[in-house]
């Protein structure tokens, strides 16, 4: 069992990136530009969050996978890691699991099981035996469009006094479906999944935002979070609107590779199969994205924002 101090720790962080996997022309893990952006985000005080949709965890191996959870615990880097726990076979999860808490790390996200859509019992199962799998706290994951249904109340509410349930990512895009949440399951940390919610879920008592952007845009998002939840969103939703906007006008990643690529921050832009930097027809708006941020930050910067 995790001592307190980690779930406090966890706990103190409003940023989580879902970093994205950098691969090279030959198809494999680009760990050279892997160690570079997750040293960006440590120093940016974000959290890391490893194999999620954003990392293409799921197009990768097995071997893949474990790879660069045990090169991003070798980093040493200071500041917390979360892993992504996501499929559709219960024992294959758990085995994950198991071979992750041998590793020093931080926190699991547990992603809804795929394909099935089941009720509140069948969730229920699922997410208990995880839970009950994990070593350290884990964080839910609510993503209907991906999975097909919403974690159910009742699911939430049976598992919110789990010892390793501490927190959701709720990403419906639904401000109903996160205030019910909040009303019903008061046991347990809210943080938004959507980018653009979170002005408006910052008022509604999200703690924090699992966040695509951060990775173009490491201490400007932070910024953009730490502002969210002071309650001060002055001009916050023209530029920010506008280039999540941007990021997400295809499937997710690819906009946001294409962009990095740009930064010079990955060697190339290149996804595994189904998805393909080749969707995006035109990479105007990720420009005119990246110069409007850039210039949002430099100007809160002279404003004496000073990140925690």
């Amino acid at each position: 069992m995790y001592h307190q101090t980690q779930l406090n720790n966890i706990r103190s962080l409003p940023l989580w990136t879902a970093l994205v996997t950098p691969f090279t022309k030959q198809n494999t893990i680009d760990f050279d530009a892997l160690a570079v952006i997750a040293k960006e985000q440590a120093q940016a005080g974000n959290g890391i969050l490893l194999l999620g949709s954003t990392g293409e965890g799921l197009a990768l191996t097995e071997s893949e996978q474990l790879s660069i959870v045990e090169f991003i615990c070798k980093l040493a880097l200071d500041t917390a890691i979360m892993v992504a726990v996501g499929g559709y076979n219960l024992p294959n999860q758990q085995q994950w699991i198991e071979r992750c808490n041998k590793l020093p790390i931080d926190a699991y996200l547990l992603g809804s099981p795929l394909y099935a859509k089941p009720g509140s019992v069948g969730q229920i199962q699922w997410f208990k035996s995880l839970l009950d799998t994990a070593q350290v706290p884990c964080m839910l994951y609510n993503v209907p469009s991906r999975s097909g249904v919403d974690i159910t109340i009742d699911c939430l509410q049976e598992l919110q006094n789990h010892p390793n349930c501490w927190a959701l990512k709720e990403a419906s895009g639904d401000l109903d479906q996160f205030l019910s949440y909040q009303l019903h399951c008061p046991n347990i940390d809210l943080f938004s999944g959507e980018d653009a919610m979170m002005p408006f879920l910052a008022k509604a008592g999200v703690k924090g935002l699992v966040s695509v952007c951060a990775n173009a845009w490491p201490s400007a998002t932070r910024c953009y979070v730490d502002l969210c939840l002071q309650g001060d969103d002055n001009n916050l939703y023209s530029v920010w609107y506008q280039a999540i906007d941007a990021l997400f006008q295809v499937a997710n990643p690819i906009a946001v590779k294409v962009l990095m690529y740009q930064q010079q921050q990955i060697s190339n832009p290149l996804l595994r199969p189904p998805l393909t930097h080749l969707e995006l027809s035109s990479s105007k708006a990720l420009k005119q994205a990246n110069e409007a941020i850039t210039l949002w930050f430099e100007q809160n910067q002279k404003l004496n924002y000073v990140g925690e």
